[in-house]
């Protein structure tokens, strides 16, 4: 259901910018949100993204107002809606169960916050037909939610959600019931309408590939704290902890020391260059498989990369790429990815290779 039948039609499409302020929220002794700040631009789209218990589904229902903080304030406009119901404030919201009225015509369903804000009959009808067409469901207003597939019913609950055109669109979770394609194709969709409407979206999810592919921004939270707040990019490419680089893709982490500008592998001892001046806090290096390049190994390898020997395990294809696992001398497991015609002849499971990478595509980690 949504969560703003209080709003009036004169409501704008114009995304409106939320301030999270030392939000905390205690369930008796237990922690689940720490004095949480995150300040979110008007019409952006942020992913809030995590594992189970992260808290990231508690701080979106303290932004929708299901959920009260313990401390803490949340501003729309720079006005305090805190202590505001749910009803009045004027957001849309999206669950991953799309709670749509089975007796009802989708036309209906996606009605029924316009007729509950007692909009005039002829815009209802207008508006309805305009929300339709932009979710590409027009031609199936007529029928029941049971007649479509789960992801025309999801459609619908966005419909719905956005009929009355809020500023704020807050999605929990709202592809997780849909298989591996349709998610995707709905994934491409919700970006194009934030893009078409311009209104802020909040959105909640576990997987990263899904808050790569949607996201201006992302929110990694774990244990009720944000890790990291920045662009897919920046998560990806420029992680801050060893958890962001182990959550969001996938990566190859050497534990050790660096001394000047050299990493020390705790496990084999051996010393890989840096193509830059680290933080001697730093305790592990980062490769990401994409970086991780693999040579026969009667085939040398230039002076100028970083190697470790290794056996292939495991070659595994994947259309366009392949993943190849490794095992080093040392007992360390490392994937490669590969572009199909890149891989090189002779890289088969069981055979002994060097693995290796330019340094400037390693990075040290705090």
């Amino acid at each position: 259901m949504t969560a703003a039948l209080e709003t009036t039609s004169t409501q704008t499409s114009t995304g409106a910018p939320i301030s999270i302020n030392a939000v905390s929220k205690k369930y008796g002794d237990n922690t689940v949100l720490e004095s949480v700040d995150l300040d979110i631009r008007a019409g952006e789209f942020l992913t809030l993204l995590g594992a189970s218990g992260s808290g990231k589904s508690t701080l979106l229902n303290i932004i929708a107002g299901f959920t009260r903080p313990t401390a803490g304030t949340v501003k729309v406009d720079g006005r305090d809606i805190t202590s505001l119901p749910p009803h009045k404030r004027g957001f849309g919201m999206v669950f991953q169960h799309y709670a749509l009225f089975p007796h009802m015509s989708v036309a209906d369903n996606v009605a029924f916050p316009l007729k509950r804000q007692k909009v005039a009959k002829a815009e209802i009808q207008q508006r309805v037909a305009e929300t339709l067409e932009l979710v590409e469901l027009g031609h199936l207003g007529g029928r029941r939610p049971s007649e479509l597939s789960g992801g025309q019913q999801q459609r619908v609950a966005l419909a719905r959600a956005i009929v009355f055109r809020p500023r704020v669109l807050l999605m929990d979770e709202p592809l997780g019931a849909l298989d591996k394609l349709l998610r995707e194709q709905l994934q491409l969709e919700i970006r194009r309408l934030h893009q078409e409407m311009g209104i802020t979206f909040v959105f909640v999810t576990h997987d990263q590939d899904e808050a790569l592919t949607m996201s201006d921004r992302i929110a990694l939270l774990r244990n009720g704290r944000i890790v990291q707040l920045g662009t897919p990019e920046q998560l990806y490419a420029e992680p801050n902890c060893r958890y962001s680089a182990e959550f969001v893709g996938a990566s190859n982490i050497f534990t050790g020391t660096v001394q000047g500008r050299s990493f020390i592998d705790d496990v084999s001892g051996q010393s890989y260059r840096l193509g830059e001046a680290a933080d001697q806090s730093g305790r592990s290096l980062l490769v990401r498989p994409e970086h991780l390049n693999i040579a026969p190994a009667d085939v040398p390898v230039p002076d100028t990369v970083e190697q470790v020997e290794a056996i292939v395990e495991d070659c595994i294809y994947l259309g366009s790429s392949r993943t190849v696992q490794l095992r080093t001398d040392a007992g360390q497991r490392l994937v490669a990815r590969t572009n199909v015609p890149r891989t090189p002849d002779g890289v088969v499971s069981g055979a002994r290779v060097h693995a290796y990478w330019d340094v400037r595509d390693a990075c040290v980690l705090d």
